[in-house]
């Protein structure tokens, strides 16, 4: 692999920052369980970090990486990749007050993130979105999930309501024919649907006066309209946006904060399933150390 990309091979982070001390910067894009212990070596030798998501496996390890990054003064990042998808970032100055969000994320069945469930595999790119999005506390959860092809939650359905007021729903599968990853949601007078694979938003507003060229609608007092979304790989735009942190200093767009809010719901629904499992003899999942 080194030879092939131009680069250096290392046995070990340690050999790595022995014999590289100008290193800067890093992405720890390890399995989940070993997060702490390489993100801790490196920011303890002055490493800026980019932490793939779920930013820990409990909420002590997120809380030390926490205090850590604060005391080593490092610029810390959580890699929630949809936060840079194009359509996100579009969507975000026309939100008013969300009331009902409906998501969808389904994805063929892979070998790989099996050390965590559908929750932390899948699910926490819409938490992330969806707690950015409606920024209000979590009130209630509700969820079921099911092992299908691993040893673990495959396919999950929660329902979480904030205290605004506002209903989110969620489906997240790995275990799916096809591949949907979606995000609807209503506010007053509107209707908003982002599709994160094709980069698109469209919005429905109510009481317009008259719909958009172009675009067809059943009701004329419903204006359709396609905001104009700048196509860019998310991931690029992550891995642009963490340098430029690290270069200037500055809080990312997702700190570790971010990380740590969308881990604490997620745990929370996990253990909201393992309950509803136990409750109606489906099964019972491992627990998760918060």
């Amino acid at each position: 692999m080194a030879r092939e990309f131009g680069c250096r091979a290392f046995g070990s982070v340690e050999q790595m920052l022995t014999t590289h001390s100008e290193i800067r910067g890093a992405s720890v894009a390890t399995p989940t369980i070993h997060h702490l212990e390489i993100a801790r070596a490196l920011m303890s030798a002055g490493v800026d970090v980019l932490i793939e998501k779920p930013l820990a496996a409990s909420l002590a390890e997120a809380d030390e990486l926490l205090r850590i990054a604060s005391t080593r003064k490092c610029i810390a990042q959580v890699g929630h990749l949809e936060r840079f998808n194009p359509a996100v970032r579009t969507t975000i100055p026309l939100i008013t007050k969300p009331m009902f969000f409906e998501v969808h994320r389904l994805s063929v069945f892979t070998p790989r993130s099996l050390d965590v469930d559908v929750v932390l595999d899948l699910m926490i790119h819409d938490l992330d979105i969806v707690l950015s999005f409606a920024n209000s506390p979590v009130k209630e959860v509700r969820a079921v999930g099911l092992p299908i092809l691993s040893g673990k939650a495959d396919i999950a359905n929660v329902r979480l309501e904030f205290e605004s007021g506002c209903i989110a729903n969620f489906t997240a599968s790995r275990v799916s024919t096809e591949r949907v990853r979606k995000l609807r949601f209503f506010q007053p007078n509107q209707y908003l649907s982002i599709d994160y694979g094709r980069q698109e938003v469209l919005v429905f507003t109510v009481g317009a006066d008259g719909a958009a060229k172009g675009d067809p609608t059943v009701n004329p007092q419903i204006k359709v309209a396609r905001p104009a979304v700048t196509s860019e790989e998310p991931l690029h735009a992550e891995l642009k946006s963490f340098l430029h942190s690290v270069r200037d200093r500055s809080t990312p767009i997702v700190p570790l904060e971010d990380g740590r809010r969308a881990l604490a719901v997620a745990i929370e629904i996990m253990e909201a399933i393992r309950e509803h499992g136990k409750k109606v003899g489906l099964f019972n999942l491992s627990k998760t150390k918060a």
